[in-house]
């Protein structure tokens, strides 16, 4: 069985290597942050069935955070990535700007059923 963690690692692998990503948090050997990176993270997943005493189905919440220094205008495709690989869309909120590095952020939610 391939975990939740392959499933999104091989879907944002097709936005790569333009897009750089990572589980969160995202951080490179050098310690330098990428104009524009994805960080994803598992945030619940709940079983959703059970028969004959055992698990049959779980659900996966997803969290791509898209984090940019020139804003949420131009992002990369990641919904067409996410839902190409089976997720399906969630919410999507906006992160605040980090003072530090200067990326816009934006937060988004996908689904899976397993």
């Amino acid at each position: 069985m391939t975990s939740i963690f392959a499933r999104v690692s091989d879907a944002l692998e097709t936005l790569s290597p333009a897009v750089p990503y990572a589980l969160a948090p995202y951080l490179s050997a050098d310690g330098t942050l990428p104009d524009t990176y994805l960080a994803y993270q598992l945030v619940v997943s709940p079983p959703e069935q059970h028969a004959d005493d055992a698990e049959t189905e779980r659900s996966y919440l997803i969290q791509v955070s898209i984090y940019s220094r020139s804003g949420l205008d131009s992002l990369p495709k990641v919904d067409g990535a996410m839902t190409a690989a089976g997720f399906q869309k969630g919410n999507s909120r906006q992160l605040m700007k980090d003072p530090e590095t200067g990326h816009f952020g934006l937060a988004k939610e996908y689904r899976y059923l397993e």
